[in-house]
């Protein structure tokens, strides 16, 4: 069983023998891998550490303001690529060639973010159940999997990287990190794109956007799920106003969960359920039909793609 107390200063010397005297930059979403990361890596090398976060267009509702707010106390850079990523993923469909194109895309502007630095290492918050999932075949991590061949970095250095994710919240916890970090629910790396079956289009993205602050805004207090989200599965034919509609089908997942490496579904209400399927049809016009999905993983994977 983790320690966090004994790994925490293990983790900083790690940090400091594999940096030394150098400058480097970490991945930081604001999510409590990176978050934990940053806080390792500060307290290695302090000022030579630069903390950066890519806005890639992928993100949730009010996402780069929080993450503005909950950071300001760090010299936190923040790098605004929606169009680079969008023109990316443009025409892509097959779910592992997006997360390879969303894994390059990152490191490419990482690696012209260092180059303004002088950095040549870059830290990422890279966990076990990332490492099994990519290694196995399962689904390539933008950082794991999905990282091209080959990279302008002396390399790349993964403090927590043979940890689960409870234990990423105990040395949260121990770090003392604010409480909405060290709880704050998964979100994954490549963002809204792995919640949008097929192509990634400002359509979709508006559409999932909205439908996951719904979600959120319904779930996440009422019910504590491990993870909940919405994605944008499809089109289907429905009815507004006595009209014939052919729009968007929203899928809704509530999972409970330790680690990530198996989940439940969550057994909702029914009236919680009806009240999700009316607000997000009335609120997004665009969508004629509300799923909920009830498979455990296995045999599915959590998120959708």
């Amino acid at each position: 069983m983790l320690n966090p107390n004994k790994f925490i200063p293990k983790a900083v010397e790690e940090i400091s023998q594999e940096i030394k005297s150098d400058r480097a930059i970490i991945a930081l979403s604001g999510g409590v891998d990176s978050s934990v990361c940053a806080e390792l890596a500060y307290r290695a090398i302090g000022e030579r550490l630069q903390p950066i976060y890519i806005d890639t267009g992928l993100m949730r509702t009010g996402e780069t303001e929080r993450i503005k707010h909950i950071f300001s106390h760090m010299n936190l850079d923040i790098v605004y690529a929606k169009e680079r990523f969008l023109a990316a993923l443009k025409n892509i469909t097959d779910p592992e060639e997006k997360r390879n194109v969303i894994g390059e895309t990152f490191i490419r502007v990482f690696e012209e973010e260092a180059r303004k630095l002088a950095a040549d290492y870059l830290i990422q918050g890279t966990i076990y159940p990332d490492r099994i999932e990519s290694e196995g075949g399962i689904k390539s991590h933008h950082n794991v999997g999905g990282l091209p061949s080959v990279m302008d970095f002396k390399k790349i250095v993964e403090p927590i990287k043979d940890l689960y994710k409870d234990e990423v919240r105990k040395v949260a916890w121990a770090l003392q990190l604010p409480e909405e970090i060290c709880e704050r629910m998964p979100f994954p790396g490549p963002g809204l794109a792995v919640r949008i079956i097929g192509e990634v289009t400002e359509e979709k993205l508006e559409v999932v956007r909205e439908a996951n602050l719904i979600v959120e805004e319904e779930l996440l207090d009422r019910f504590c799920p491990w993870q909940t989200f919405a994605a944008v599965i499809g089109k289907g034919t429905g009815v507004k106003g006595d009209i014939r509609a052919y729009g968007w089908i929203v899928a809704v997942r509530a999972v409970g969960s330790r680690d990530g490496m198996t989940a439940e579904a969550l057994e909702l209400s029914w009236d919680a359920l009806k009240h999700l399927e009316t607000r997000i049809t009335s609120e997004i016009p665009r969508v004629v039909r509300v799923v909920y999905d009830i498979t455990p993983k296995p045999p599915a994977t959590i998120e959708f793609e």
